[in-house]
């Protein structure tokens, strides 16, 4: 469960940090002046709904560190390697996985909750 106090002292943090208004904040994420009011006075807990427009507003914030205070905020931007079909499956340079498995399905989930699925043939 979403602990308020704290939660309403990260979202200051990032009114903080992007230097907006609560009124200013309310109007770029799509929701009711009322509601940020309600919210930082600890009268209401924050939705899914409002949790999701601010993360999808500010892509800085990380949907963990706003629930639970876990991560970082602003995001570390970390790089991962973007990987074709045919890099992950190519015949002669297959590795065995721990015990002689090999991999024949990998899935990769984004957080659009989209998916890729790579199979060897």
């Amino acid at each position: 469960m979403v602990n308020s106090t704290e939660f309403t002292a990260r979202l200051k943090k990032i009114l903080t940090h992007y230097e907006l208004s609560a009124s200013i904040f309310a109007d770029k994420i799509g929701v009711q002046r009322s509601s940020i009011s309600h919210i930082l006075s600890g009268r209401n807990k924050p939705s899914l709904d409002f949790i999701l427009k601010v993360t999808n507003t500010f892509t800085e914030v990380d949907i963990y560190w706003l629930l639970n205070g876990k991560g970082s905020f602003p995001k570390e931007n970390k790089t991962t390697p973007t990987l074709s079909q045919g890099d992950i499956f190519q015949p002669q340079t297959q590795k065995a996985v721990g015990n002689g498995k090999k991999i024949s399905r990998i899935v990769v989930f984004y957080n659009d909750g989209t998916f890729d699925e790579y199979k060897k043939d």
